[in-house]
């Protein structure tokens, strides 16, 4: 195998990189050639950095990793065949068809299609999709955890229920309360889709359900007959429910098992992107580095991406101003170091992470109340410079879009697909599976510096050569892809085989956990909207 197979295989150190073992966690660094300062030092994947020490992985002449010393260090074997890939990518699939009227409405999402690659073992990503029952709308998300999976767990499960109830009318929150308080059965709030790997936290449905059942009550109490816009339902579901895990994680329990999670949940994290499809309403709420990205098609039948997102990290000169803004000017150079939150929280923005927002004190007094850290797996000290907290807070960016025919998909995954693909190459990619062309056979010269807008006529040009699409569910297309092709977009077969045959000890060094929801549009219905009442669209 030469050696830029090798460096393809290795995706996240295609420059010089060094690999880090944290404290539980692998970390990775990767350097500039001529670095000799870590203020050059451009940290990847991994969201929490803390202490750690050098692993056993030399250096070639060529600043490349020894492939001996990974054999030696591993026992890798790249022998997995294509059959076993094709299991493995497709274990967590989910594709699901929505009637086009749910019997009260028209729904302008056609389907969805949706899939997971871990990284981690336990995966710290999530994912949910949803439709509103007593409200109008369908809501889809991605959640990217760190420090473990509780967090995102969580979220996944609550956050869809604290929006769905914020944009409730008074009358509805009024009948489900008195079916509550009367034990009578309560109306559904949401038709859940739920994805093969799918759980939940039975242990702590109860208190889940007595805090949301507070937030309803606190609603009732606004007096708002109509119920909140859906923009503000999700900045304030986001918000309260932050709010909730981090009171839940501070107040006593009589459970244990309640107890413990209540802990592992706050001191974990977990970024997240959502959005509220409502007829043509589209809305999205993004906190920390997950994205959101829409897939539009013109007239001419060239394709362009539209972000509905930005990335909230230290790489945003806008997210960083606003970090350093809200503390001291002496904490300037010290509040985001190394391109990360005190020196070790990547995204700026997230859900948890109380080690970021309590002051040192309640984190001391919650801490040493009894809790057993390391069975829980919790690693906690003083982050340095921790002077005037909270250094983070969940508040979603808000992003409305009014949906037009051209608008045929939108892409909702995590970090771990962005690292190795640009917001222009998933929607080329999405684009053929759609157009059921895509890149198996050789790309010709002419046709490597394609732009994207260009791509419709390649694509005809393609056409009479081109091969079905090896996976019917897009996600699955999107994640081997990330992982599996060369420069020109062809899937090298021995570069995936190598990447899904890392062991599980290794993989993290190589690539985050993978979530990926595609959800399609139903154009003429959106069409027809427009002409129904006279609106244009751009």
């Amino acid at each position: 195998m030469s050696s830029t197979v090798l460096c393809r295989i290795l995706h996240c150190v295609k420059n010089e990189v060094v690999c880090l073992r944290g404290h539980y966690r692998l970390y990775s660094m990767c350097l500039s050639p001529n670095s000799s300062s870590s203020s050059s030092v451009k940290r990847k994947r991994t969201k929490l950095l803390s202490s750690f020490s050098l692993t056993g992985l030399s250096w070639t002449n060529n600043s490349v990793f020894s492939m001996q010393n990974i054999f030696r260090h591993s026992s890798l074997q790249f022998q997995l065949a294509p059959v076993e890939i094709n299991r493995i990518l497709r274990a967590n699939e989910q594709s699901v068809k929505i009637p086009e009227f749910d019997g009260k409405n028209l729904n302008p999402v056609l389907k969805f299609e949706s899939n997971q690659l871990p990284a981690n073992s336990p995966n710290e990503d999530r994912r949910s999709a949803a439709t509103c029952l007593q409200t109008k709308g369908m809501m889809f998300g991605v959640f990217d955890g760190h420090a473990g999976y509780a967090c995102a767990q969580a979220v996944s499960e609550r956050l869809f229920y604290y929006i769905a109830v914020a944009l409730m009318s008074q009358k509805n929150l009024e009948e489900i309360e008195f079916a509550m308080e009367h034990m009578k059965p309560v109306l559904p709030i949401l038709q859940w889709y739920k994805p093969p790997n799918h759980y939940i936290y039975r242990e702590s449905a109860s208190l889940y359900l007595d805090h949301l059942r507070v937030f309803w009550q606190e609603l009732i109490d606004h007096d708002n007959a109509e119920g909140m816009s859906t923009g503000d339902s999700l900045a304030y579901a986001f918000k309260r429910l932050d709010s909730d895990i981090s009171l839940e994680a501070q107040v006593p329990l009589d459970n244990d098992i309640m107890r413990n999670m209540a802990i592992q949940v706050a001191f974990a994290g977990s970024t997240a992107c959502v959005t509220h499809v409502d007829n043509i309403d589209l809305h999205v709420a993004n906190s920390g580095d997950c994205r959101a990205i829409l897939g539009v098609q013109e007239e001419d039948g060239s394709w362009s991406s539209l972000p509905l997102t930005h990335d909230h990290n230290a790489l945003n000169p806008s997210e960083l101003a606003r970090v350093r803004s809200e503390h001291p000017k002496s904490e300037e150079n010290t509040v985001v170091t190394g391109d990360r939150l005190l020196g070790l929280l990547m995204p700026l923005r997230a859900f948890g992470d109380v080690c970021f927002k309590w002051s040192k004190e309640l984190q001391q007094s919650i801490l040493e109340n009894g809790f057993d850290l390391e069975t829980l797996d919790i690693y906690h000290y003083a982050p340095p410079n921790y002077l005037t907290p909270p250094y983070l807070n969940v508040d979603p960016e808000l992003t409305y879009h009014k949906l037009r025919p051209q608008d045929k998909f939108l892409i909702l995954a995590t970090d771990g697909l962005w690292d190795m693909l640009s917001n222009d190459e998933a929607v080329r990619l999405v684009a053929e599976h759609l157009t059921g062309i895509h890149l198996e056979e050789p790309v010709a010269a002419s046709e490597r510096q394609v732009k994207l807008g260009q791509m419709h006529s390649l694509l005809l040009k393609r056409r009479a050569r081109a091969v079905p699409s090896r996976d019917p569910n897009v996600a699955t297309h999107l994640i081997r892809h990330s992982i599996g092709t060369n420069e020109y977009g062809e899937i090298e077969q021995v570069q995936l085989a190598a990447m899904m045959s890392l062991p599980e000890d290794l993989t993290r060094m190589y690539r985050d956990d993978i979530t990926v929801t595609v959800v399609y549009f139903n154009s003429d219905l959106i069409k027809a909207h427009y002409k129904e009442n006279n609106l244009r669209f751009l």
